[in-house]
């Protein structure tokens, strides 16, 4: 932390600007270093970069942010070079000649703010999750975690448990009995209300769903059309159709976004019975363990014979041929369209659903184990007349939402966090 760090922050060159952030104490000596004079705090200014020997480097837009105000909690300098690959190698090699810098880990700039109290660690978990997201759900969630919604929610969750624990001390400091007869006639039911709202967010739908997608499995007999209707639905030829029985081979997975919403959909090897192919053996044997974790199976095989709660889907309606269904959910053709847009309608219904809401912030498996941390405890100490353990309980419960937020918690947990995180963030 005593060191200067500095990296490209914006996209790898070319590109038409770049620029390279600073952070720590020496950052305001670098930045007179290569411009050759003081800048002035938060006004960008244009300046003649140029390295020890005087050589110029570019000419490019600086800022100075003096800290602790700033996205790291550090002194902060940014040079917005042009950014073709020339110029940025040319910059970094001059800062690296500066006597106290070096070139930043990955996540380095976001550890020093979650250090320096810029931010806390559901927050950085956000940030890292936006950085990561490819869907609109994806984004909306993260930005809500990054901007802090749910660590308000957790620090006022903490102030209720930490007025509770004061009413159990302050009995315990005045009273000579070690049971909760004297407690506030409302304090049990102040207890359960809090338990009641972790439940609440324990039962959400959780972040790891917006990074798999809802998982639509496509399952049937060999030549029901089932790959022909899963490259519609990909909107690709990812999977190879033909009429020969047997074709796909292996599971095969693809993702794609429908509504803002991903999705994973699985073609799977035809479901039948066969002996003297080990191939197909294995992918009818592959096809069948998918389908146990599909999220909607779209059973294109007889009426009936599908797995239960799987969707019956009529296909390759435009046959005369096709396997006619009594009940079909959806009568669909691959190749003209007809039926598509309602299957894929039906699915984003589905799943939006089992997703979070749009803009609902979403709990990731470590916030969710912790939640249910807290709970545990609360739910232990619903009946307990005993003070002490009362008390006990309540310190269990304001240390889980302390390591929420990142009030405690171990480097290893923080080394694999900011890991995610690109060089220049």
């Amino acid at each position: 932390m005593n060191d200067t760090i500095f990296a490209l922050s914006s996209g790898m060159p070319p590109a038409a600007i770049g620029i390279i952030r600073i952070s720590g104490p020496e950052a305001g000596v670098a930045l007179e270093a290569l411009t050759g004079r003081a800048v002035d705090p938060r006004k960008a200014s244009l300046a003649r970069l140029c390295d020890g020997d005087g050589a110029l480097l570019d000419e490019a837009l600086v800022l100075w942010f003096p800290g602790p105000g700033t996205a790291t909690g550090e002194d902060l300098a940014e040079l917005h070079c042009h950014g073709g690959r020339a110029v940025i190698a040319a910059v970094e090699e001059a800062l690296g000649a500066v006597d106290g810098l070096r070139k930043a880990e990955p996540g380095e700039f976001t550890r020093r703010a979650f250090a320096n109290g810029r931010m806390d660690l559901a927050e950085a978990e956000g940030l890292a999750d936006l950085l990561a997201a490819e869907t609109e759900l994806q984004r909306r969630s993260a930005l809500t975690m990054a901007e802090g919604s749910f660590s308000r929610v957790v620090e006022g969750w903490r102030d209720r448990a930490l007025a509770l624990s004061a009413e159990v001390e302050g009995v315990l400091d005045f009273s000579d009995e070690e049971d909760s007869s004297d407690m506030p006639a409302d304090f049990a039911v102040r207890l359960l209300d809090l338990a009641s709202e972790l439940q609440d967010w324990l039962e959400r739908p959780r972040a790891e769903r917006l990074g798999e997608g809802f998982r639509a499995i496509l399952a049937g007999p060999p030549n029901a059309g089932k790959s022909t209707l899963f490259n519609a639905l990909v909107d690709s030829e990812a999977a190879i159709t033909s009429p020969i029985a047997g074709t796909t081979r292996d599971v095969i997975e693809r993702s794609v976004s429908l509504a803002g919403i991903p999705f994973t959909f699985v073609d799977t090897a035809g479901l039948r019975e066969v002996d003297d192919d080990t191939i197909e053996v294995i992918g009818v044997e592959r096809a069948r363990a998918a389908t146990a974790r599909a999220d909607v199976v779209l059973w294109l095989g007889d009426e009936g014979q599908g797995p239960a709660g799987a969707w019956e889907i009529a296909a390759q309606i435009d046959r005369p041929e096709h396997l006619s269904k009594a009940d079909a959910r959806h009568r669909v053709s691959a190749v003209t369209g007809e039926g598509l847009g309602d299957l894929k309608d039906d699915l984003i219904a589905l799943a939006g659903n089992s997703m979070p809401k749009p803009g609902e912030a979403a709990l990731n498996a470590r916030q969710h184990d912790l939640i249910a941390e807290a709970y545990a405890a609360l739910t232990d100490i619903q009946d307990r007349k005993d003070l002490l353990i009362l008390g006990e309980g309540l310190r269990a419960v304001r240390v889980a939402f302390d390591r929420l937020i990142g009030r405690a918690t171990t480097e290893d947990m923080l080394d694999a966090l900011f890991g995610r995180f690109c060089i220049g963030k």
